[in-house]
């Protein structure tokens, strides 16, 4: 009973965010674009499973990845787990929270693996190119950016270290990255580090940033805790205009080889 009233609750929440969206498109449909709504009926069905898949989704956040993601980091980054010692510890040692960088990598590489948003960007991307980009290809490159970042974000984390210098320094990289990469890859590369950020990835991640906090030594969560998501916006890109670029070195020279043997 309880459950049916916190999703009562959460659906008409989701009902009224939804509902600005909705009129704004009727509105340009019939009063600026003057026309009718085209296969209604197959629209206002889509828009109701719409509205009950986001209640789904936000209550399942609420009842479990929320609490899973916080849970893991707290037993993982527990005194008694990471030193053996039931004592209170007031500086943390980095080098002792090998399982937390560990779970933090492999959290990231499976929730973007899963992620709607890239999954329709990697299925978009190879429809563009022609089967030149694979979706496979993209979404694990993609992922493993992630891995590397939520890794680093809790490191981060636990060496109290300031978030500011872990960013400038990768937009430096992407920067640099972005002058010789090769053009047709840059904008989908920007792209695969926003999509990251998305319905799966997020809410385990900021919950395991916050847990974490809580539980390491000397760090505050409303400091320390945020952050993560930084991260798995930001070394997508650096990796997917890295492995472009490592392609496009290796079909260079690929091509040379043949020149020249062609030549001899």
């Amino acid at each position: 009973m309880e459950f049916i009233v916190d999703f009562s609750k959460i659906l008409l929440a989701t009902c009224r965010d939804v509902l600005p969206i909705i009129i704004l498109i009727i509105f340009f449909q019939l009063f600026v674009l003057r026309q009718p709504i085209p296969h209604l009926r197959r629209v206002i069905i889509g828009s109701i499973y719409v509205v009950i898949g986001l209640a789904l989704f936000l209550a399942g956040l609420g009842k479990a990845l929320f609490p899973l993601g916080k849970i893991m980091a707290t037993q993982l980054s527990d005194p008694a787990f990471v030193y053996g010692t039931t004592e209170i510890v007031t500086h943390a040692n980095w080098m002792a929270y090998g399982w937390i960088y560990l779970f933090a990598a492999m959290i990231g590489f499976a929730t973007t693996i899963a992620e709607p948003s890239l999954i329709a960007i990697a299925f978009k991307a190879n429809e563009v190119s022609a089967g030149t980009i694979k979706p496979w290809g993209l979404r694990i490159t993609v992922a493993f950016g992630v891995a590397i970042g939520i890794s680093l974000g809790t490191f981060r984390i636990v060496t109290g270290t300031p978030l500011y210098l872990y960013i400038l320094v990768g937009y430096m990289i992407v920067i640099v990255q972005t002058m010789s990469a090769p053009k047709n890859i840059i904008a989908l590369a920007y792209d695969s580090g926003g999509v990251t950020t998305s319905t799966v990835t997020v809410p385990l991640v900021a919950a395991l940033g916050l847990g974490l906090a809580a539980t390491v030594p000397g760090r505050n969560p409303a400091l320390d805790g945020f952050g993560l998501i930084a991260f798995a916006s930001l070394c997508p890109i650096i990796t997917v205009m890295g492995y472009a670029q490592l392609v496009h070195w290796k079909t260079k020279r690929t091509t040379k080889a043949m020149e020249k043997n062609n030549a001899l």
